[in-house]
């Protein structure tokens, strides 16, 4: 079996290096700076899937003196032959130089095997002093592709990419915050053809990468599923003797239960984010928790959150307004099915007073207080009887999904969720739309799913988010 694919990135200081490398080995934790010198040592990432390695990337500091380091290599060498040879024993003669440290650096995983991927900035002019770099690295006699990483506004990639065709056997343009998922496989498999060795070593990666998103595509459908079965039937709850009671009025016990119960809703949302957002291995989005949340105004109990997640007549007539719709049926009767599920839908607006989208607010669920023996009250907030409240939760758990499920690991902005202008739920077929939409009655009336009900919740959510997903990129 050959060995585990190592990719060494290299290249000048400041141009991208660690941002590919935080990229393809999906890691957020490898530190990317403006500032020329960042990395100072190598350092071995490697990326793993269900425990196994898949490969691994070596992030390596930018040449220092790459025109010296050419000089000393071209007065040792007699022929083409020993070029190799004679870059191998410039890192012995050198290792302990100070004036060649980041060389040496750089140089040590390729004398010791590792793949080359050479990063250039695009934003840059082409500038000869970049050949003394790329000639050494051909003089490695190792596989190598060069990537043209454009920080800036500018684009130079056309004389790029003209002088990188005579040092390098590819070369792509890679945006190492931006590049779809489809771009990191491209790059497994042009280095399948470089080296011969790794070609069956790489395909298998690209395999377990492509089964892996899918993987989590239903993972996240299933944490999804569990905070709407979660936030749907959640209740407020308290238990009081006959003096607490006495002393507090009902008006404001409610104001007290409420306030728990949105806290929570709020928490349970939060924790689904972080859920989310670590299924991806993206960790130091915690960081940024504060410009996670959204501004007051897209609250999850806000209005412009009801506007933008809610779901219309037409789609709740095609996924069964619930129990309350049974009152309808005459009238869909009487015009033979012309109304299209209109009677259904009133008889559903009639059992489901207050409604979230037709009314200017979330209709609260209402304070129940119960007396029991010895003097004792319960006091209960809960569950939400309004399903379009679960809309709003799923709309925003979707969203929040796709954010994450596209976002590079080298990605260090702000994580800016932005409202669909259009609502990609209309795309589901009946059967989907009919399983969230029971889920959703259920939780309001805090009937938990039994595991077959379960998995087609999950799957209908797959399809939401597969809808959403295709509605992203087309809109791009």
């Amino acid at each position: 079996m050959s060995k585990t694919p190592v990719f060494a990135v290299v290249g000048h200081p400041n141009k991208g290096k660690s941002s590919v490398v935080a990229t393809l080995s999906q890691n957020d934790a490898i530190a990317i700076a403006l500032e020329p010198g960042t990395t100072r040592r190598r350092q071995a990432y490697p990326l793993k899937v269900d425990g196994q390695i898949l490969y691994t990337l070596v992030d390596t500091p930018g040449f220092q003196r790459p025109r010296r380091v050419l000089e000393w290599l071209e007065a040792h060498s007699v022929s083409a032959s020993d070029h190799a040879d004679t870059v191998r024993a410039f890192v012995t003669q050198h290792q302990d130089d100070g004036r060649f440290t980041d060389e040496c650096e750089l140089l040590t995983p390729l004398i010791d095997g590792a793949g080359i991927i050479y990063v250039v900035d695009g934003s840059v002019p082409y500038s000869p002093e970049h050949e003394a770099e790329m000639t050494i690295l051909r003089w490695t006699g190792r596989p190598s592709l060069a990537l043209i990483n454009s920080i800036g506004t500018d684009d130079f990639s056309d004389s790029w990419q003209a002088a990188l065709g005579q040092f390098f056997q590819v070369v792509r343009r890679f945006d190492a915050v931006r590049a779809p998922f489809e771009q990191h496989l491209g790059l497994l498999r042009a280095f399948g053809q470089l080296e011969p060795d790794w070609e069956m070593r790489l395909e298998q990666a690209t395999h377990h990468l492509s089964e892996q998103r899918k993987q989590r595509r239903h993972q996240a459908a299933r944490l999804i599923a569990g905070a709407l079965e979660d936030m749907m039937s959640f209740q407020e709850k308290r238990t009081l003797t006959a003096g607490q009671a006495a002393g507090i009025s009902d008006q404001t016990l409610a104001d007290q239960l409420r306030g728990q119960w949105y806290r929570h809703q709020r928490k349970r949302e939060q924790t689904l984010r972080l859920d989310i957002e670590h299924l991806y291995q993206h960790q130091q989005i915690r960081r940024q928790e504060a410009e996670l949340e959204w501004h007051s105004e897209h609250d999850l109990f806000s209005e412009d959150s009801r506007k933008t997640w809610a779901v219309s007549r037409r789609y709740l007539a095609t996924a069964g307004f619930g129990a309350g719709a049974v009152g309808g049926a005459g009238l869909d009767a009487i015009t033979f099915g012309s109304s299209l599920g209109t009677g259904a839908l009133i008889g559903g607006l009639i059992g489901a007073a207050g409604s979230y989208f037709y009314g200017d607010r979330l209709a609260l669920p209402a304070l129940n207080i119960e007396a029991l023996r010895d003097g004792l009250k319960t006091a209960t907030f809960g569950p939400v009887q309004d399903t379009q409240f679960g809309y709003v939760v799923l709309g925003r758990a979707v969203d929040h999904w796709w954010h994450i499920s596209q976002r590079n690991h080298a990605g260090r902005d702000l994580l800016e969720l932005e409202p669909a202008d259009h609502h990609w739920l209309e795309r589901l077929d009946r059967t989907s739309r009919q399983e969230i939409q029971r889920a959703l009655e259920k939780g309001r009336k805090q009937r938990p799913l039994d595991d077959r009900h379960r998995e087609k919740l999950v799957a209908a959510l797959e399809q939401a988010m597969a809808a959403y997903d295709d509605w992203r990129l087309n809109r791009t």
